[in-house]
């Protein structure tokens, strides 16, 4: 089972094979038990922004707390400002300091921010501020998980698994925003307004209690260990890993030794080198990685948050009914990562995203076509939407597969956070848009060439990622892009070709 430990040399680099270790383990128990401890993540994002949504029309009732419609319209936008805020805070963070130790402390600061919303009390400019605070607080500690979580999962994740399992645990956001449409029915429909609306806040800090005293048994990535100087505490946590999926009754298949690394640890990186790195060394995947995440971004919160609109003013489906066709559209979603993941491992990244990007487009404006003509209802649209973002769906989920993988470890949940902040700004602009194009629902056409534009988007989003696309399929994360702190290769000399899409900077 053991492997040569992580020797340090007078010179302060240290030797190990703890990467290769991490990527010859075979799938385990352990690994089970850590991607759904790490993955609730994204549960919880869509089951918070499910029940926001559901809530928000009762929330402007006198049994509940009297707030206008501009109002309760700006707690999504509160919540968001703070997903963009923890990611940025959190995620340098968690370069800095650790997966573990931050995928604990973003846990407990969206259980809080999210258990203090529903104690918001009453009506009145103080309540209001109150609760929008809390929103904020909730909105960092998600943004801060999908920093932290994404750069453990994918450190810790052989890489043969790596594109299939990531792009499923982005993909169970649409599973909580399944439990929160389900939720959010019964309480709001069984309890009175000025309950339910409550325990529907509560849902999501009842799972992340339960998630917490699990994630509490969870090891620190022993890749992130090694490139900080941690080299005794890397060989610990891998050893400690290996023992439990070989108590599991897996067998544990020979180390490369080729893939030996030697690295002079750095602790810090600054503001100017994580520039220098994603602007000018990684400049074209910083490209890649951007359009990826605006494009899919733009699309989605363009058709998910005015899906509700087109239902009630173009097909005239009573407000009360429009979840059920939610749910059926985010079980199209769900489907798609988890049923096709697994092909950006065999097929390729680049050939699947691209795919996924393109076909997802090309079908949006067939939709798009059929719809001015007026021959879809409510039913065949939503349909066509669930196949539609069946692809999109797994396409989106590649997206932040991508930027989580492209970039060196040091900075990686740094890069998550930076991608994520500015898919978040652009994607906000999709529903004021289409919002605007819906009005009163008297003018089909508008919408038609809005669904166009939304479809090019994704089409270009495809085009861009065969151009710059990077084929990570089954490639150690060090392969990839190699991290600040490697000094060589043990087994080949310091100079030598450049990963794809990296420039000298």
């Amino acid at each position: 089972m053991s492997a040569q430990p992580a020797a340090a040399a007078p010179d302060g680099v240290i030797r190990s094979l703890v990467p290769a270790r991490v990527d010859r383990l075979p799938w385990s128990p352990f690994h089970t038990r850590m991607v759904i401890a790490l993955g609730v993540a994204w549960v919880l994002d869509g089951l918070e922004i499910t029940v926001a949504s559901a809530v928000a029309g009762k929330l402007s009732t006198p049994e509940t707390l009297s707030m206008s419609s501009t109002a309760v319209g700006a707690i999504a936008t509160v919540y968001l400002i703070g997903e963009v805020i923890g990611a940025l805070v959190f995620g340098r963070l968690s370069d800095r300091l650790g997966r573990r130790n931050l995928f604990m402390v973003t846990l407990g600061v969206y259980l809080v921010g999210s258990g203090l919303t529903a104690a918001t009390a009453g009506a009145g400019p103080g309540w209001v501020t109150f609760l929008y605070a809390t929103r904020i607080v909730a909105g960092m500690g998600i943004g801060g998980e999908y920093a932290a979580i994404n750069s453990a999962i994918d450190e810790l994740i052989p890489s043969r698994y790596r594109g299939r399992v990531d792009i499923a645990v982005n993909g169970t956001y649409w599973g909580g925003a399944i439990i929160g449409t389900l939720g959010s029915l019964l309480l709001l429909n069984v309890l009175p307004p000025s309950l339910g609306w409550r325990i529907g806040f509560l849902l999501g800090p009842a799972l992340a209690v339960i998630i917490l005293v699990v994630r509490r048994n969870l090891p620190e990535s022993p890749r992130w260990q090694l490139m900080h100087g941690q080299g005794e505490a890397a060989e610990q946590t891998i050893t400690g890993i290996e023992r439990e999926v070989e108590a599991s009754g897996r067998s544990l298949p020979a180390v490369d030794e080729s893939k030996e690394l030697a690295v002079r640890p750095t602790r810090q990186t600054s503001y100017l080198t994580l520039a220098r790195v994603l602007f000018s060394r990684f400049w074209p995947r910083s490209a890649l990685g951007a359009t990826l995440m605006i494009t899919q971004s733009f699309l989605y919160n363009a058709i998910f948050f005015t899906y509700t609109l087109v239902l009630t003013k173009f097909y005239h489906v009573n407000a009360n009914d429009a979840p059920f066709y939610l749910i059926a559209f985010a079980v199209g979603n769900l489907a798609g990562p988890l049923t096709i993941g697994h092909f950006f491992d065999t097929i390729g990244r680049k050939q699947m995203i691209a795919g996924t990007y393109i076909l997802s487009g090309g079908m949006l404006a067939v939709t798009a076509y059929l719809f001015n003509l007026g021959i879809l209802t409510a039913a065949t649209q939503t349909i066509a939407w669930c196949v539609i973002f069946f692809f999109a769906s797994a396409g989106a989920s590649a997206a932040y597969l991508t930027v989580s993988e492209i970039f060196p470890l040091e900075i990686r949940a740094q890069a998550i956070a930076i991608f994520f902040a500015i898919a978040q700004c652009f994607g906000a602009l999709g529903p004021i848009f289409y919002g605007h194009i819906i009005g009163t629902g008297n003018d089909p056409f508008k919408l038609f060439i809005g669904y166009l534009i939304g479809a090019g988007v994704m089409i270009t989003g495809g085009v861009v990622e065969i151009v710059l696309g990077i084929a990570a399929e089954g490639r150690a994360l060090e392969d990839i892009a190699r991290p600040l702190s490697v000094v060589r290769e043990a087994a080949e000399p310091v100079a030598g070709p450049r990963p794809a899409g990296e420039t000298s900077s």
